[in-house]
């Protein structure tokens, strides 16, 4: 009996992605372990390995297919001896897209690609047409999605059996049209004709919109900020950076300090590492602090963890490296799944002072601005020049009360105001 092979969710968020590319072809052998295909997900592409062994008798979705549901069969295995002759009237199982798509996927079943040494099988799309005797064949689903998005059902080649028409085709005739729409020009008469560019939402972009809108639609955020002399942290940075580049140890960032600060404080503020929910308050033990990357279409967070047991240069080190990572692709989901509190530090780009959503689950994320020079009253009250940063703590009242959360950045002001007592 053929085994499936599944679309396999690869975050606790991830609802559908994009297979990418099969390492594998239609005949080849597979052994647990071995890389068959790489995903796209919302936050990076990886590479899925094999869970049982066997040979690849069919290939269900071609490599480049966006949208694939997770649980959906993407490939079927042959387990040893069985003849290729099995998977012509077996039927896939109701799973992911299944439930709903039986006609299509019954469509799939049906079709066998022909013969194609050294190549992926997929359905051959030259010369198919519908197959019009007075009706249009088309899925149940491909007509409904045909309706919904106004496509002309009679204009779309099928590539299933006999020319039938399935989802992936009408889906292929909407990804063609929003890129025609690229250079769309809007016309209004007695105004100025306006130019707009239609970029089609990545599966980042959409979770982004959907996590964040989330976050301010239920989380009730409350914001605390506050002003940071970074005279010493300066000071203490241009020393130890002299020592480590001269042997090329690290190189570090004022946004280093910032990483240590913020762990330290939390272990002195252990009820700001913590996240809702109905039954409890979860608070956390570990000292896990995500910083917000910027990466091509979107950002992602990956994580430092125990944060307040390293040192500034192994937290330097490790930012860098996962910074590296993350605008690769290449990073594994543990390294940005979960963490207990965020950081999200736009001071590089000039910007002074901000709010930050929070990122769910966590109930907080610190916004780190710019560092300016300013007139501070000394101990005597005369004014005197100094490196001001200001920064804004962004709590969900759920977890934090404004007592915890000012607790929180008093010990984060001293840290950080002194940071030769990160060190001890």
């Amino acid at each position: 009996m053929p085994i499936e092979v599944l679309m396999p969710a690869l975050s606790p968020t991830m609802t559908e992605g994009n297979l990418a590319k099969w390492n594998k072809k239609e005949g080849d052998k597979v052994a647990p372990g071995q890389v068959i295909c790489e995903i796209e997900t919302d936050k990076a592409t990886m590479e899925v390995e094999a869970v049982d062994e066997g040979i690849i008798g069919k290939i269900l979705v071609a490599e480049g297919t966006q949208g694939v549901k997770v649980n959906s069969v993407i490939a079927l295995l042959l387990e040893e001896g069985e003849k290729k002759d099995a998977i012509k009237d077996y039927k896939v199982s109701g799973v992911g897209d299944q439930v709903s798509e039986k006609e299509e996927s019954k469509a799939r079943q049906e079709f066998v690609a022909p013969e194609s040494k050294g190549q992926i099988n997929k359905p051959e799309t030259r010369n198919l047409k519908p197959e019009t005797s007075g009706r249009i064949k088309a899925s149940p689903l491909a007509k409904r999605l045909a309706k919904e998005q106004g496509v002309d059902i009679a204009s779309i080649v099928g590539t299933g059996p006999h020319g039938r028409i399935v989802r992936a085709d009408v889906e292929g005739v909407k990804v063609q049209n929003s890129e025609a729409r690229v250079q769309k020009v809007i016309s209004t008469a007695g105004r100025n004709t306006q130019e707009t560019t239609a970029k089609p939402n990545s599966i980042m972009r959409k979770v982004i919109a959907k996590r964040l809108l989330e976050s301010k639609q239920t989380i009730p955020h409350f914001y605390l900020t506050i002003d940071c002399n970074m005279d010493e942290v300066i000071k203490t940075r241009k020393e130890l950076n002299e020592i480590g580049e001269a042997d090329g140890s690290y190189k570090l960032t004022v946004n280093d300090f910032v990483v240590k600060a913020v762990a330290m404080a939390l272990r002195k503020t252990p009820e700001a590492n913590a996240s809702w929910s109905d039954e409890a308050i979860l608070q956390y033990n570990n000292v896990d602090v995500s910083v917000a990357v910027a990466i091509d279409g979107g950002l992602i967070t990956p994580i430092v963890k125990n944060a307040d047991q390293k040192t500034l240069s192994e937290i330097s080190n490790e930012v860098k490296d996962l910074a590296a990572r993350a605008k690769s692709g290449k990073l594994a989901p543990h390294e940005f799944q979960g963490g207990g509190f965020s950081i999200s530090n736009l001071g590089m780009f000039g910007i002074k002072e901000f709010s930050a959503i929070i990122n769910p689950p966590q109930s907080c994320i610190l916004a780190v601005g710019a560092t300016n020079q300013q007139f501070i009253p000394d101990k005597n009250g005369a004014p005197k020049l100094a490196n001001i940063m200001c920064v804004t703590l962004s709590c969900d009242h759920r977890v934090v009360d404004g007592a915890v959360g000012a607790t929180f950045l008093k010990w984060f002001k001293q840290y950080i105001e002194k940071p030769i007592t990160m060190f001890v």
